[in-house]
This record gives structure tokens, sequence and C-alpha cells, in this order.
């Protein structure tokens, strides 16, 4: 029996809320029950759905682990400007951290750099041993305990968003190219100057309205 993660993330291009990360561990023989279960890349599914497929995952999974990327931990990789230090390195890692706490005989991650050669040694490199690691362009398409994975991050972060609108007002889906969200970051620097905790101050968005 081989043990199989799957890695993906949530969240990456929002301007407002954490980056999810979610890791989810299962044995080999239970892939056909993803496949069986409709797990895909969880962009492709309704919030219902991905919800019902969130309690089933987590029943299934021998293990599942989440890791966030809080705006200020993005904000600060992105201003400080380090070539290869960037968020895909950031990101990169926390994929590690995750991988390192599943401990699988086998990971498939969804790539969080451009070069994927790149970024398997990367992770490679912090591991204590040396999982097999396949790291393909659209992998939460591909393998179902990517798609997996991506429904976790994706409930999970959608949990989190669903907060921050209850406590600080309609923002929206949290994206740049959603007007709502825009509206809503105008808005607030129209009537506060800092930026808040929340809110991904590198973005080129909030820099445009703070005319920084």
């Amino acid at each position: 029996m081989s043990l199989i993660a799957g890695v993906d993330e949530a969240g990456r291009g929002c301007v407002i809320g954490p980056l999810v990360i979610a890791g989810v561990l299962v044995k080999d023989e239970s892939i056909d029950d993803l496949r069986a279960l409709g797990v895909r890349d969880s962009k492709a599914l309704s919030p219902r759905r991905r919800e019902s497929l969130d309690a089933e995952i987590r029943a299934m999974a021998l293990d599942f682990r989440f890791f966030f990327l809080q705006p200020r931990a993005i904000d600060t990789v992105v201003n400080r400007g380090v070539k290869l230090r960037n968020l895909n390195y950031l990101e990169t890692m926390a994929m590690a951290k995750v991988v390192r706490d599943l401990r699988p005989d086998e990971a498939y991650i969804d790539p969080a750099d451009v070069v994927i050669e790149r970024f398997v040694d990367q992770i490679l490199r912090v591991l204590p041993w040396r999982p097999v690691v396949v790291s393909e362009k659209r992998a939460d398409v591909k393998y179902p305990v990517v798609s997996a994975a991506s429904i976790l991050a994706k409930v999970m972060r959608d949990g989190i968003v669903a907060e921050l609108r209850e406590k600080h007002g309609d923002f929206g889906s949290g994206y740049p190219s959603d007007s709502k969200t825009v509206g809503f970051l105008e808005s607030w620097f129209d009537e506060n100057e800092e930026c808040p905790p929340f809110v991904r101050c590198s973005w080129s968005t909030v820099r445009r309205i703070r005319g920084a």
C-alpha cells in the first residue's frame, strides 16, 4: 500500500483574505473512490456541491492539513522584491510544509512556480525523505487527489471570506476583477489611511487606489 497526497491552493490572486493551501492523504486504493465521489477541480463545482464533497473527502482521507498565508506575510515577500524569494517561493515552502506533515510516499501538487523543475527541487530540498513528487499544470484536473485538495482549500477559504464579509461588510469575492471588491476598497481608503490586515496592501489594485 502506498500513501498518496494531493496539494493545491485557493485564493492566490485575491486582494482580500488569505491564500489557503490544503493537502489530502489517502491510500492508493482510494483514488478510485475519489473518482466515484465525482471530485474535480473546485472551480468546476457549485458551492453546494463543494461543501458536500468537502465532508465526504474529510471522512475518506487518512489525514488532511491546511496552511494559511495571511496578507501581511504575502505583502512582506512582494514588497521585499528579492529574486526567487517571491510569492511563488513562499507558496512552495508552505506546500512543502503540508507535504512534510502528511508524509506520503507520493505527492501530487499543482505547481506554484512556472518552472516546474525548480518547484519540485525546492520542495524535495526541505523534506527529510524523498517521496515521489509529481507536479503538472492543471494537476487539479488530472489527478483526483489534487482535485480533492482543491475542494478543501476552496471551501476553507470561502468560509474565511464569509466571516470577513460578516465582520467588515460585503466586499464581494475579494478578487481584483470584482467591481464590488474594488468599490469596497475605494470606500475603505476614502475613510482610512491604514491598510487593514485582511487586505493585501502590496497588490497593484490597492496601490492604485491609494495613489502609491
